[in-house]
């Protein structure tokens, strides 16, 4: 039976993104899959420009769900696992977005919405980490899943064609990726575990729970979302070649003397710029910063697919 009484059935809440265009009738989905699985009417909550999820997963707890799912993109996630993040209710995934990075990661078909939605009524449970990220400012703790960036990656996110992006899905960051190839260095350090590893110009400062971004490309080729780590990339490509070597010493994945790129492994990792530069979470451009502190949170929400 369940948590809410002795005798109604369980309820899962579908968090829904309203702006995703899906060509599927998700209530009729929903529906189906309710009634096969034995489980009561959803509570339907949907995301909006002010509020993309964390207060409509306050209410889906608030109103008893046995499962949160989130039907949207990688913010849509995000926003749900914050507040699902160190309690017992687990997460469900109807991925709805571009990137569907977190569902791409956990190896789940994205365009298998069927499968998707039977898996968070009646799948297995899985515990993933969570990485805590401070900012300078005390109100902007947040949470990520997949991977957070300063510099050049946040940047390609802030500068994305959104009408490309709906046309073309993933391919419009690879445009933006090389409109904003060149550029200047900023001066970085990097703390991992209380100890400096970085202190020197960079054009990228990436840190990861997962290991695969879009169109399959491996940036962590060590992460595992449940490892209790969290992977360091920092690129710094120099003179007029210097991507080259970046995209080598990736393939290579790090191994070779050039600097270009490095990467490191540690709990917490806390990094400072010289000066603001752009700042994502999960794809989502979350405008500029110079300085936050980021911790692994091992275990902390449990995925049910």
């Amino acid at each position: 039976m369940t948590a809410n009484s002795s005798t109604s059935p369980k309820r899962p809440a579908i968090i829904i993104n309203p702006a995703k265009p899906v060509d599927i009738d998700v209530r009729a989905l929903a529906a189906k899959h309710c009634s096969e699985n034995g489980w009561g009417d959803p509570i339907w909550l949907e995301t909006t420009k002010e509020d993309p999820g964390v207060g409509q997963a306050k209410e889906a707890l608030k109103q008893g769900a046995d499962v949160v799912i989130a039907a949207g993109g990688d913010g849509t996630v995000r926003c749900v696992a914050e507040v699902l993040s160190g309690g017992d209710v687990p997460m469900g995934l109807l991925p709805f977005g571009t990137g569907n990075l977190l569902a791409r990661n956990l190896g789940m078909d994205v365009t298998d919405f069927d499968g998707a939605m039977a898996g968070a009524l009646a799948g297995t449970e899985r515990k993933i980490d969570v990485v805590r990220a401070v900012r300078d400012d005390p109100d902007k703790e947040q949470v990520f899943l997949v991977m957070a960036g300063v510099g050049y990656d946040a940047t390609i996110m802030a500068d994305t064609n959104e009408d490309l992006k709906d046309k073309v899905g993933w391919l419009a960051y690879v445009d933006a990726g090389i409109r904003n190839l060149p550029g200047k260095p900023v001066k970085a350090t990097i703390i991992l575990d209380g100890k400096t590893v970085v202190h020197r110009g960079v054009r990228s400062v990436m840190v990861g729970n997962c290991g695969k971004v879009q169109g399959g490309l491996e940036i962590f080729p060590d992460a595992k979302m449940d490892d209790g780590l969290l992977d360091v990339a920092v690129l710094a490509p120099r003179g007029k070649f210097g991507w080259f070597s970046v995209v080598a010493g990736m393939i290579g994945k790090g191994r070779g003397k050039d600097t270009s790129v490095e990467y490191y492994q540690g709990k917490t990792v806390e990094v400072t710029l010289e000066h603001n530069d752009d700042y994502q979470l999960d794809g989502d451009h979350e405008g500029d910063g110079k300085h936050v502190l980021m911790t692994i949170e091992p275990g902390a929400l449990t995925i049910r697919m």
